[in-house]
């Protein structure tokens, strides 16, 4: 199983470098800019999350890194249907943020048992 980290790493990566190539028109500018920022977030969160302190910090940063995978998905949608990017490679990337969703959800719920448990 690949890493979650290395995975939303790579997410954002694969996200900088296609939105780059594309020639959109000036109006896309503002939707560019979010959505780099959400799924450039996606694994900061990750990452943060993982150096905290307790299972609970844990959970709370995979909550907001789950948010920003969700509102990823937004963008690409509203960039493919609005300006027209390729359709292939936006639903690939959209399908990437919804299966890195999966696995943050998942392991949210796993922290919130283990967390109520060891009250």
């Amino acid at each position: 199983m690949i890493d979650l980290k290395y995975r939303s790493y790579q997410f954002a990566l694969a996200t900088i470098k296609y939105l780059n190539n594309q020639k959109l028109q000036y109006t896309a500018r503002p939707l560019i800019d979010q959505l780099i920022r959400s799924a450039s977030s996606v694994g900061a969160n990750v990452v943060e999350g993982r150096s905290g302190s307790s299972k609970k910090d844990l959970a709370r940063f995979y909550n907001i890194a789950l948010k920003s995978a969700n509102e990823s998905k937004y963008w690409y949608c509203i960039l493919r249907d609005a300006f027209g990017m390729n359709e292939t490679k936006t639903n690939e990337l959209i399908k990437e943020a919804d299966e890195i969703s999966k696995i943050l959800a998942a392991s949210i719920l796993t922290l919130q048992r283990q967390i109520k448990s060891e009250k």
